[in-house]
């Protein structure tokens, strides 16, 4: 073939083919290289992954200059995979906006868009690390830079930038300990230098090197390096989580979105613009990473949570490779208000999951045994955020989310998830444990979201709801004077019906107004302060006065209220 003294669209577009399919060739090897700062989804794989979106959207994309630059820089924004594809996004989006502005893609135009894909990548990161595939790109790019510059032809820049990168690869472990330690280059740098390859492939017919048979690192140099890693001042590797999502945010904010989310977590990649980002980062605490976006009036979509942890695992066996796993939060599992909901031990997949706002560990024993698979502590004085309702429908193990928020301050932060994700979210305006446990009784994991949502609010409809508080100032209601102490009933839709010195008093006036002739079922949830004694009042109660009604007790375990009550 001849060579190339232009770079064409069509030659950018075959340099970006060649590139994805020489990714997918070298993609096992690549990601045996990966040990720093952990395994991460695979690095090769996820570099192959990015790709293939690239590759989709110029196969629909015109092949003109233009769009042809377009459809690299949106497929590989929207596209993106991991740390690694994060950054590799932004190389190809420095390149194609650079040649996008160019009226012929001379020797100088293609070294300039080197420089440009370095210095985004750079700015991608909120601290840059050498001895990554920042350190490779950015040593390529000076030297065709230089070359260009001396007068070399198209392809000499391409044969420069090469050189430097390939001596900047082999001098990585020399800039990072823990890559000498576990005896490999950095995997990024080894994926970048396949771009030039391609790239030289297409200008100048140079074949693509085979891919090589890569051992990686024995489990001895892998202790060796997490033990440099662990001993360090910043300790990523105790960060299991990686989050990623697509953010709608102002460009103006976000350098302080970079700046939260430093103080949560680290491998730190935001790219984009124009209002439009793909964020990356590695954490402890998934509810975080969204919250930080959600204060600075951000929309974070299409979030996917990857857990490092088990990717680490797998290092040490043959089956090295990576998976990106939907956390599913453990039925029942209770959490720290504040905090992510904890990953469930890998639940079957449903057509619908249910996510639910739970005020006690006795509650959330009963949401598991129901089929819930993600619960969210909260409650009355405890409401959880839009994040933590979020992490939690992004973690069940299902496209179709039904979010029970018993409580009516929660609900109007439930119905915001549907446009927060890319699952189908349905809210079931629940407003009591109660109803919660009533409409349980009718869900089908099988079924569609909006028929269980339809069933489930019509078995709610027809129940009776109460509960049994203290009162924390004087005030007065419609049952009588209320002084600081005394118990009162709450029934839902007529407020304060009962005002009682004791509790006893107070539970026994409440169920006398809701359990009306004809009920046939009292659930009755106890709370912290529930005791046998209280209990037993109201049984002897329902026996002499209700004797028709069967009478269910469950303990719940819930705060401020030591009684709650469903009426069937």
């Amino acid at each position: 073939m001849a060579t190339l003294e232009r770079f064409s669209p069509d030659a950018l577009r075959k340099t970006v083919i060649t590139f994805r399919d020489a990714m997918k060739a070298h993609a096992a090897g690549i990601n045996r290289l990966n040990v720093y700062p952990v395994p991460d989804g695979d690095t090769g794989t996820n570099m192959a992954r990015t790709l293939d979106a690239v590759v989709a959207e110029l196969d629909d994309a015109d092949h003109a200059l233009e769009p042809t630059c377009n459809a690299i820089s949106h497929g590989s924004l929207m596209g993106a995979r991991g740390n690694s594809g994060v950054i590799l996004s932004q190389i190809l989006r420095g390149i194609a906006a650079t040649l996008k502005e160019a009226t012929e893609g001379t020797a100088l135009k293609v070294a300039e868009s080197l420089k440009a894909a370095s210095a985004a990548a750079y700015l991608s990161v909120l601290r840059p690390i050498e001895g990554t595939i920042l350190t490779v790109v950015r040593e390529s790019a000076d030297a065709a830079h230089a070359a260009a510059h001396e007068g070399e032809s198209l392809v000499g820049v391409l044969r420069a930038a090469r050189v430097a990168g390939k001596s900047a690869l082999d001098r990585t472990p020399d800039m990072l300990p823990v890559l000498k330690d576990a005896g490999v280059v950095d995997a990024g740098g080894a994926g970048f230098m396949l771009l030039l390859d391609a790239a030289l492939n297409v200008v100048d017919g140079v074949p693509i090197p085979e891919p090589e048979d890569i051992e990686g690192p024995s489990a001895e140099q892998l202790e060796a390096a997490a033990h440099r890693h662990n001993s360090s001042g910043v300790d990523v590797s105790e960060l299991r989580y990686e989050v990623m999502y697509f953010l709608d945010l102002d460009d103006a904010k976000i350098q302080d979105f970079k700046e939260g989310w430093g103080e949560i977590g680290d491998s730190i990649v935001v790219v984009g613009g124009d209002g439009l980002w793909n964020c990356h980062v590695h954490t402890n605490d998934i509810g975080a990473a969204v919250e930080v976006a959600l204060d600075l009036g951000g929309r974070p979509k299409q979030i996917r949570i990857t857990d490092l942890f088990e990717e680490m695992e797998q290092l040490g066996g043959e089956a090295h490779a990576g998976r990106e796993a939907a956390l599913s939060a453990a039925p029942g599992a209770g959490r720290e208000h504040g905090h992510a909901p904890r990953a469930g031990a890998g639940l079957p997949p449903v057509t619908c999951a249910i996510v639910a706002v739970s005020s006690g560990d006795g509650i959330s024993e009963l949401f598991g045994q129901l089929g819930v698979q993600g619960v969210v502590v909260g409650g009355q004085t405890l409401n959880p955020s839009t994040a933590e309702l979020l992490s939690a429908v992004e973690a069940v193990n299902a496209a179709q989310v039904i979010v029970l928020p018993n409580n009516k301050n929660i609900i109007p932060v439930a119905q915001q998830l549907n446009d927060l994700t890319s699952k189908q979210v349905v809210v079931v305006p629940t407003k009591s444990m109660p109803e919660a446990l009533v409409s349980l009784v009718v869900y089908d994991p099988e079924a569609d979201a909006v028929v269980n949502a339809e069933a489930m609010n019509e078995a709610t409809a027809s129940l009776i709801t109460g509960e049994v508080t203290q009162a924390v100032r004087n005030s007065a209601s419609e049952a009588g004077p209320i002084n600081e102490g005394d118990w009162i009933g709450i029934a839902r839709g007529a407020g304060i019906v009962a005002v009682s010195g004791t509790l006893d008093g107070a539970t026994v006036a409440l169920l006398e107004v809701l359990v009306e002739p004809g009920r046939e079922i009292v659930t009755i949830v106890e709370g912290l302060d529930a005791t046998a004694g209280h209990t037993d009042v109201m049984h002897a109660w329902l026996d002499e006065h209700r004797p028709d009604v069967q009478v269910e007790v469950h303990r719940g375990g819930q705060p401020l209220y030591p009684y709650l009550f469903g009426v069937e």
